[in-house]
């Protein structure tokens, strides 16, 4: 079906968009985070990206990288008002430790938390309603501009994420996942090797961390994410879509 790309005003249809994908990912989706990094800001999308983070748990290792690159990456972050004020905290922080020049802080309007979450209840009553209007909505209106998008997903964070590529179409964009094939400990290794500050309550035992109302602590055992909207099924907030998990998966073998 065609869709109108908004950001470069012409024609572009699904099927051709996830063409380019694949083929991007054919040709970059192997190489380290850094190259596809380097590819993605300075070779294939310059001046058309945006890196969309929340200012978690795993933040730092994608920002790190990406400002190795280009420290004035526009960086998009979805404040929901209903944050941590640990997460906002670090956001700062790592703004400053990293030297990053174009923070773009998006959010649901006045009139939208008025009319759809008055009392702040929304998120223990319908968390999908509130991801709706708090976060869907405003980073679809802030990616508008580009041609592409960055996130920090990684195949092990959870069943949704597990056939998740380096290079994907989704809303008219194409959507770049760097740290798709890093694990945990890969993660923590570059964290370490570069002294990355931590988010504050990764140590308080959160290892996903998103809204306050929607994030508890997790237990030892329990799924890294398993504090994420804890009670509901759901597992993403809606900005993402699953991934399917490749077929051997699937099938068992």
């Amino acid at each position: 079906m065609p869709m109108l790309d908004l950001a470069r005003g012409h024609l572009e249809t699904d099927e051709a968009l996830v063409a380019k994908a694949a083929g991007l990912d054919r040709a970059y989706g192997a190489r380290h985070p850094a190259e596809i990094l380097a590819a993605t800001l300075v070779d294939l999308f310059p001046g058309q990206v945006a890196l969309v983070t929340s200012f978690g748990a795993d933040s730092a290792v994608l920002l790190h990288l990406a400002a190795a690159v280009d420290p004035a990456v526009p960086v998009i972050f979805v404040d929901t008002s209903r944050h941590f004020s640990q997460t906002l905290a670090y956001r700062d922080r790592l703004v400053a430790h990293l030297g990053l020049t174009d923070i773009r802080n998006v959010g649901p309007t006045g009139d939208e938390i008025a009319a759809n979450d008055p009392v702040l209840a929304l998120a223990e009553r319908d968390p999908d309603a509130c991801c709706g209007f708090r976060k869907v909505g405003p980073l679809a209106r802030a990616l508008q501009p580009f041609a592409a998008s960055i996130s920090g997903r990684k195949r092990h964070q959870a069943a949704t994420r597990a056939g998740l590529s380096v290079f994907e179409a989704e809303g008219g964009l194409i959507k770049v996942n760097p740290l798709a094939a890093w694990a945990a400990a890969d993660l923590a290794a570059y964290a370490r090797a570069h002294d990355l500050p931590a988010h504050p309550l990764v140590a308080e035992g959160y290892p996903s961390i998103g809204c306050a109302p929607c994030t508890s602590p997790v237990a030892a055992g329990e799924d890294a994410r398993a504090g994420r909207w804890r009670n509901f099924s759901k597992i993403e907030c809606g900005i993402h879509r699953p991934a399917e998990a490749p077929a051997a998966a699937r099938t068992g073998t």
